[in-house]
């Protein structure tokens, strides 16, 4: 909601201090259809050059986040370190063995199925288990589980700014668009020179349409959203951060308590539950 009262802030402030100056509106209004037809179409097209099928795939399904901000919320955390301690305290209570079944089918888990949101999010059940599926296979040393983690990390994360930097490319450009738009109005008012000035000055007048128009989406609106976007993303990544560290804390020979307080503490401090909350919802847990 935030976002669309900036939005409704900036139409208001930038075309009602215009309108305050005795500005009309009629050219804008008049010349906007066919210069954002020019300027948008030329930026979606710049847009399909330079990128692919997946990274526009990406870009359009991740605008909404724009809106609705980030995906994890301060109750999915406590629920993934109420899981990451469960599992923790499995492997700690009854060894690695024990975790087969629940990791080889975790939709049959009488753990994971505990957090359905979790298990439906692909990359944290799939990040979750490979890591545990590594450790049963004797594979023990926290660095280079850290190290392994840390890259699927990176991948993850790079390609889920796909969407953000494609917004951030195209306010880069749409500027430069907004004066091709308006260099074509140059042209075509060149053309007309021979009209009486209060034509050729309604011509110049939608031809400067265009520069504002590019100016006033690149760094309004499509700027601020590629910004938004990547924040909100940055922020959903350190949710699959607080998995690492509880792993490879308990890898360091922690106990289960221990390693979900080490992971806690990289929980954005916006939804950051106290220990007092942690250590309750733990007790909550319901016994298998």
């Amino acid at each position: 909601m935030l976002q669309i009262g900036g939005i409704v802030v900036l139409f208001g402030c930038v075309f009602g201090g215009y309108l305050m100056t005795g500005g009309s509106l009629d050219v804008v209004i008049e010349a906007a259809p066919h210069e954002l037809l020019t300027i948008f179409g030329a930026a979606v097209a710049a847009m399909l050059i330079a990128g692919s099928m997946y990274n526009l795939k990406k870009t359009m399904g991740s605008l909404g986040q724009v809106i609705s901000g980030p995906k994890w919320k301060g109750s999915d955390y406590t629920d993934l370190l109420c899981l990451l301690f469960l599992l923790t305290k499995t492997m700690k209570s009854k060894g690695m063995i024990s975790l087969e079944a629940h990791i080889e089918k975790p939709e049959e888990s009488s753990i994971f199925k505990r957090y359905p949101k979790i298990m439906k999010d692909h990359f944290a059940l799939d990040f979750i288990c490979d890591t545990l599926r590594m450790m049963t296979m004797s594979l023990e040393d926290p660095h280079q589980v850290e190290t392994a983690m840390e890259k699927q990390l990176e991948k993850h994360h790079h390609e889920a700014l796909a969407g953000a930097n494609a917004l951030q490319a195209m306010a880069d450009g749409l500027p430069a668009l907004g004066i091709v738009a308006a260099v074509l109005g140059v042209i075509k008012t060149m053309g007309a020179i021979s009209e009486p000035p209060e034509v050729l000055g309604e011509m110049i007048g939608s031809a400067l349409v265009g520069t504002f128009l590019g100016v006033f989406l690149a760094y309004g609106m499509v700027g601020p959203m590629g910004t938004r976007l990547k924040a909100v993303i940055d922020e959903d990544g350190l949710f699959y951060h607080v998995i690492r560290d509880i792993l490879v804390a308990h890898l360091h020979g922690n106990a289960a308590q221990v390693s979900v307080e080490i992971g806690r503490g990289s929980v954005p401090s916006e939804v950051q539950p106290s220990f007092a909350e942690l250590e309750a919802a733990i007790q909550a847990i319901p016994p298998e």
